[in-house]
């Protein structure tokens, strides 16, 4: 039975150890969530403008441009797929990777080859493990993106969509990444990023007028300039939305792991305490038939 106590002992020690981690984790989470979520409110009426802008600038225009025009024959489309660069998440990174799964089979069931362009160590971890080709990779900032990324990101997207197929461009680009609706809900969503889809009377929604533009120089100038912006804002307001929904996740992973935690240590906290109490009465027990023994063999004699 002292045995038995001294490994309740020692795995009580243990878990307390383990809480205070998920502890800690979680409140660096939540403090770190809050910026995430002003990060994402911040960038998103921008991104939002400025593709209206794009929409309306081509819908005006009367040009072939070749991030609007749709290509007649698809042989090649990219997946950027915004995972994690670590775990404890939860199911964040594979449910991201599960969308990726089934946006890569829809593409392939069209004909179309995908190559793969990757934000986070759990993605690119998922795809060498099955020992498939990576096109690009990026890592070490899923949880506290900068512009810098999202402009490295969107330079190499729109360089490898300018180019052809055959020498190893994309026809189209795909987004796969988690939309944050609030701290329960997370939400992986597929967007198509290019050729960027012109939806007539794009602006005209929640009440809003489509304001009238001229365009100076020319319309081509015009979108030139504003589609690699474009391309850059939103792939920022994905990795905002991706960082911001691992960060809420981490914090509801962290708290149940602390919950568990808690609970366990009570029930092995009860299993030591029976322990101990079988300890205490066996050792009566023995003290009281050891003094019955003596007092037998004194009334013998």
């Amino acid at each position: 039975m002292a045995g038995q106590l001294r490994a309740y002992r020692r795995q009580i020690r243990s878990v307390q150890a383990t809480k205070k981690i998920t502890r800690a984790m979680e409140l660096i989470a939540a403090s770190r969530i809050i910026k995430a979520q002003a990060n994402v409110r911040a960038s998103t009426p921008y991104a939002r403008a400025l593709t209206r802008a794009v929409s309306a600038a081509a819908s005006n225009a009367s040009l072939d441009h070749p991030l609007i025009t749709e290509k007649p024959q698809v042989r090649r489309a990219a997946v950027l797929l915004l995972s994690s660069d670590r775990g404890l998440a939860g199911a964040y990174s594979s449910s991201v990777l599960r969308e990726g799964e089934r946006l890569t089979a829809t593409l392939r069931a069209e004909g179309k080859e995908v190559s793969p362009y990757l934000v986070g160590r759990k993605a690119a971890s998922f795809y060498r493990f099955r020992r498939r080709d990576i096109t690009a990779e990026w890592a070490g900032f899923t949880d506290s993106p900068r512009y810098e990324h999202a402009k490295e990101i969107g330079e190499r997207l729109v360089a490898d969509f300018g180019r052809e197929a055959g020498e190893g461009g994309v026809d189209e680009i795909h987004v796969v990444y988690t939309h944050f609706v609030s701290m329960v809900t997370q939400e992986p969503r597929v967007i198509r990023l290019l050729p960027l889809e012109v939806v007539e009377g794009a602006g005209d929604q929640d009440g809003e007028l489509t304001p009238l533009y001229s365009f100076e120089p020319s319309p081509e100038a015009v979108l030139d300039a504003l589609l690699p912006q474009y391309v850059n804002s939103r792939v920022y307001n994905c990795l905002l939305q991706a960082a911001a929904s691992e960060l809420a996740a981490r914090q509801r992973a962290m708290k149940s792991a602390t919950d568990n935690a808690d609970e366990l240590i009570k029930n092995l906290t009860r299993l030591a305490n029976n322990a101990r109490q079988a300890d205490i009465t066996q050792e009566i027990t023995e003290i009281v038939g050891g003094a019955d023994a003596l007092s037998s063999a004194g009334s013998r004699a």
